[in-house]
């Protein structure tokens, strides 16, 4: 069972092939046009993704060893994400699926964040442990922030959502007031690491239940940096690091504290976190942190497999082969799909 695997959703173009289960190879193009602009720029995006898909398909395979008449089955990110990059990822799928004459495959770009997890790649010869099911998945990324039950690989449940802005769009626009570069989340990140995470305090906000809000703690920030530099306009430079740490500090401990309530009312002690964000240190530390504390199973994936990758896609790409879940020639891409 070989599978090649495209992911388009946004600005990273992808391809990876998994073959009877073990990772053969994972390319990725980043796209730097992007951060001139401040973000993504969705035309841009997928007029890169026309340039890349091809040198990235033919260097998977060559990576893996695998001729393309030797492939199984082509499995692509449907949605959500941008509608002009999924175009180009599922266009490609299907010609290529087409011509070959062998199954498409659909998948949902946050339950593969998900399915990474499962990823079989010896790292030194040491192979990760994978939780079992059930288990929670907190997934976080720059579009979407959820709280996801996961009772199979492909049976999942969203028990708590954003009802506003992601956690990811968070640390992306906090940075931007901080004058940082895009993408800006990582920097806080790297500045976070110097800083003292108690030196200044946001409100938290509260959402009923499960769910989450981040539009109030950017509000918060914006007028605490307005304020301090009408005092001290060197205010962020001479804090940056001291900013930065409590930022992040107040947007994980958001997560966390609706993480310990899905624990409390799930009984459910296997945890995961998946997504872009998943690759912040601070999230990554406190989350042990606090499995520790609580006897939690924790499960962090790879840095690799936290950003877009199109070995996530492989993976949830053989569950469905293995169900013999197909899709047909007429499938379109989805930009707002739905766990």
């Amino acid at each position: 069972m070989n599978i090649l695997a495209i992911e388009s959703s946004c600005d990273e173009t992808s391809a990876a092939v998994l073959a009877n289960g073990q990772l053969r190879s994972n390319i990725i193009a980043t796209q730097l046009i992007h951060e001139q602009y401040g973000g993504v720029v969705p035309e841009l995006a997928s007029r890169a993704h026309q340039q890349h898909i091809l040198p990235v398909v033919e260097r998977a395979l060559i990576d893996a060893n695998i001729a393309k008449t030797e492939l199984s089955a082509i499995a692509f990110t449907r949605g959500p994400g941008l509608l002009g990059s999924l175009l180009v990822g599922a266009s490609f799928a299907k010609a290529l699926a087409l011509g070959l004459n062998i199954p498409l495959i659909e998948v949902n770009h946050m339950q593969a964040h998900v399915l990474a997890h499962f990823i079989d790649d010896q790292h030194e010869g040491i192979a990760r442990p994978k939780p079992g099911f059930p288990f929670l998945c907190l997934t976080v990324s720059g579009g979407h922030t959820q709280l996801v039950r996961i009772n199979s690989p492909l049976t999942m449940e969203v028990i708590g959502q954003t009802q506003d802005d992601a956690v990811g769009e968070a640390f992306d626009k906090s940075a931007k007031l901080l004058n940082l570069p895009y993408p800006g989340g990582p920097l806080i990140d790297k500045y976070a690491k110097a800083g003292n995470p108690l030196a200044y305090k946001f409100p938290m906000g509260e959402m009923p239940g499960l769910d989450f809000s981040f539009s109030g703690i950017k509000t918060a920030i914006l007028y605490f940096l307005r304020d301090n530099v009408k005092k001290n306009p060197d205010f962020i430079a001479e804090n940056l690091a001291d900013i930065c740490a409590s930022i992040q500090h107040t947007l994980v401990q958001m997560l966390l504290s609706k993480l310990k309530r899905a624990v409390r009312e799930t009984g459910i002690h296997d945890i995961a976190i998946a997504g872009g964000v998943s690759a912040n240190s601070g999230l990554r530390s406190a989350l042990t942190q606090l499995g520790n504390e609580q006897n939690w199973n924790v499960f962090i994936p790879r840095f690799e497999y936290c950003t877009d990758n199109a070995a996530m896609i492989a993976m949830a790409a053989q569950f469905k082969y293995e169900q013999g879940d197909f899709t047909a020639q007429t499938v379109s891409p989805l930009p707002r799909m739905s766990f």
